[in-house]
């Protein structure tokens, strides 16, 4: 038997004869021919997420099995194999061996998705001035975004991040903690956000926080004044959004990040100073 060829064309026609009495094929439009030709594996994986769209199919939704895919997609097992691996690594279908396994649909979710993305800058950190570029840019419109759409519940989890650093802390371990728990305040408004992209990008600027190595050392320095900083921001902000002010929701964020920006370029200053003389001294 031969074996099929990766080089045909990947969908049947839809102007095909068809038999009544046999099973509807799927069919899959032609995709528009990017600038770039896709190797055959890529073109195949984003043919299957067509096929997704397609069919309406949702997250737990079972997928064509791998013969079907093979003779839907005129391409050879290894192929529809290393396209299917590509999708599950990406978090967009996921298998499950044994019975009633097979292919379904993922679903990537957001802590996922910014571990992705955040690869991307792994050789070419930005800096802290890059970041706060940004949100001071965004985080306004985000807190007057979420106005009308919060419930008794989001302000409870708003209170309970804030409740991690309402006292003072006891360590440097406690105080590194605080400090996320201050970020993990505006990641819930990010979440909350009925503009998934504007949360989306909010959201992946905090873990760009996290992650920076210099940003570990600074939040794990003891700073009182920066913590009742905080606090009062981030109070008033509540207020205002309960008032549903959006007015004052945005003036109080554009404070809030262009204080938090000034700190945070200081220390960042003062850290890299402290670098190098340690460096001249070895």
């Amino acid at each position: 038997m031969t074996a099929p060829d990766d080089t045909h064309g990947k969908a049947m026609s839809a102007n095909a004869p068809h038999d009544s009495n046999e099973p509807e094929s799927i069919i899959v439009p032609p995709r528009p021919q990017p600038e770039r030709r896709l190797k055959r594996t890529d073109d195949i994986a984003e043919g299957i997420k067509d096929l997704i769209v397609e069919k309406s199919l949702s997250p737990g939704d079972r997928l064509p099995n791998e013969r079907e895919l093979i003779d839907l997609f005129h391409a050879s097992k290894s192929t529809v194999r290393e396209a299917l691996k590509s999708l599950e690594t990406q978090g967009l279908i996921r298998s499950r061996t044994g019975p009633g396994g097979g292919t379904f649909v993922g679903e990537l979710s957001g802590s996922r998705a910014m571990e992705l993305l955040g690869n991307y800058f792994f050789f070419r950190q930005p800096s802290i001035g890059d970041i706060y570029a940004v949100r001071i840019k965004l985080e306004p419109d985000l807190a007057a975004s979420v106005i009308g759409h919060l419930t008794d519940a989001d302000y409870e989890t708003l209170q309970r991040t804030m409740n991690l650093y309402e006292r003072p802390p006891r360590d440097r371990g406690e105080e590194y903690q605080q400090r996320l728990a201050e970020l993990d305040f505006h990641s819930v408004l990010a979440e909350l956000c009925p503009n998934p992209i504007l949360g989306f990008i909010c959201g992946f600027m905090h873990n760009l926080l996290r992650n920076l190595t210099i940003c570990r050392h600074i939040y794990g320095s003891p700073n009182p004044v920066l913590r009742e900083q905080a606090l009062h921001y981030q109070i008033s902000l509540i207020r205002a959004l309960k008032a549903e002010d959006a007015d004052a929701a945005r003036r109080i964020m554009q404070e809030h990040m262009e204080t938090a920006r000034r700190y945070m370029e200081e220390s960042e200053a003062t850290f890299t100073r402290g670098f190098l003389r340690l460096d001249r001294k070895r």
